[in-house]
């Protein structure tokens, strides 16, 4: 992409009411817009970013044998109801009457709705477990709608639900998720603990929320300090195997937010050197309910016996938006973003330092083409500023690397490598910057 043909409204001061790093750095860099309190537009940059970070999740939902379906965001009364959720929910939910006098909410959750689905369809223990899951924007009346996407009103969420016959099963597909999380976090470059939590309005008594750790992050958590140092599984994990163990070595440390705390606990579960306490950013949350909605709302299956029970489920969510904050909240410095390679919108950065210049925007042009032949996906600044507007820019947008082509430079037949992450500057001919940088890229899709 050119730049001179990119939509990039950039920011010169900062809006005084950005109080977090994300949400200043959204805004100034041109990926958000925001229209009322917790509702933005996504710009081009904010948009590509975020529909990197869907594709992830997505890519790990289906490693783990989930399938992906699409709900609407409009739902009907009629389901909450029938669950016992409608007054329970509180304020948060929009309430709608449509012009028949139907009542109706914009969707914060699915849980009614996909249990609906499921007991119109499914009869037998033959055809579980299930785990389906869709992508969809969901809205939430927040008395206090702030920090940006960190803490919006209307958000992009993955959530997933499973059906099982029995507990032990539910159990299975929770691992799975369990799972998939940490995989899905460790592809994005965060470090996200699992943390038991509280179900909340959710229901149930066996859940974990993921958090990546951060200054700003809402929640106090306390926690194991080797938890964060534990590797991911991986992306060679057997979903159909036994997963207990992978899970158990995560869960046996002490990790809880300020909300299930114990001090007691935390003092004599966690060695005085290991214990660590900070402030964190919620990225996921898992629950495993049992059949709080499927009693509701007589969601039964035929078991094995020739008797019906009633589906034991889950529930598993993903803040995709949230996601783009919190990566940045999580890498970031005082010039600006800096993005890890898996959700870069663009590959590289390449600088024109001479715009007009014959030979700068030949060797300019020539980059750009191989690098986009060979699917790197390059941003070109070629527009005609000052040297020092153009390295403010690309610092600012965060990609992972700059390519600087100048006059000088030239001469000598090089041009200037520039890691964002690092500050390391290398100096390589132009058909070497070209391999070095498709070289970064060589096992990530961009």
């Amino acid at each position: 992409m050119r730049l001179s043909r990119y939509f990039l409204p950039l920011l010169k001061e900062t809006p005084a009411s950005a109080e977090i790093a994300s949400h200043r750095y959204m805004l100034r860099a041109g990926m958000i817009k925001q229209h009322s309190a917790g509702i933005y537009s996504w710009l081009p940059l904010g948009f590509k970013v975020m529909r990197k970070i869907e594709q992830i999740v997505r890519e790990e939902q289906n490693r783990a044998g989930a399938i992906e379906m699409l709900m609407p965001t409009i739902q009907g009364a009629d389901l909450w109801q029938e669950s016992g959720r409608y007054d329970d929910y509180g304020k948060e939910m929009l309430r709608i009457t449509d012009r028949a006098g139907r009542e109706l909410l914009y969707g914060p959750t699915n849980e009614e709705m996909l249990t609906d689905v499921f007991r119109t369809f499914v009869r037998s223990y033959k055809e579980l477990p299930q785990l389906l899951y869709h992508i969809q924007w969901k809205f939430r009346d927040e008395v206090r709608p702030r920090f940006g996407v960190m803490r919006g009103r209307e958000f992009l969420m993955k959530d997933a639900y499973s059906f099982d016959i029995d507990m032990d099963a539910a159990v299975v597909s929770y691992n799975k998720m369990f799972i998939a999380y940490l995989n899905t976090f460790a592809r994005m470059g965060l470090k996200a603990v699992p943390m038991q939590a509280d179900t909340g309005p959710i229901g149930g008594d066996l859940s974990h929320e993921f958090l990546i750790l951060a200054d700003t992050g809402e929640s106090e958590v306390f926690c194991h300090a080797d938890l964060v140092d534990m590797p991911a599984p991986g992306l060679d994990v057997d979903f159909d195997g036994d997963l207990q163990s992978l899970v158990d070595e995560r869960t046996v440390l002490y990790a809880r937010t300020d909300e299930m705390h114990d001090a007691k606990a935390f003092e004599t579960q966690v060695p005085r050197s290991k214990r660590l306490s900070a402030r964190g950013i919620e990225v996921g949350h898992i629950f495993c309910f049992g059949d709080k909605y499927s009693k509701a709302m007589g969601a039964k299956v035929m078991g094995p016996d020739g008797k019906e029970h009633f589906a034991q489920m889950g529930s598993y969510g993903v803040g995709v938006s949230r996601l783009v904050g919190g990566i940045i909240e999580a890498s970031h410095d005082d010039a600006g973003i800096i993005w890890p390679k898996s959700v870069t919108p663009f590959g590289v950065g390449i600088i024109n330092l001479r715009v007009g210049d014959d030979e700068c925007d030949k060797v300019s042009e020539d980059i750009y083409n191989k690098l986009c032949a060979a699917g790197v996906d390059p941003l070109y600044d070629d527009k005609k500023d000052r040297g020092g507007v153009k390295f403010s820019r690309m610092d600012l947008i965060g990609l992972p690397y700059q390519i600087v082509v100048g006059p000088r430079g030239l001469k000598d037949g090089i041009v200037e490598i520039k890691d964002r992450k690092t500050g390391e500057r290398q100096n390589q001919s132009p058909e070497a910057a070209i391999a070095f940088i498709t070289a970064q890229y060589a096992d990530i899709s961009l």
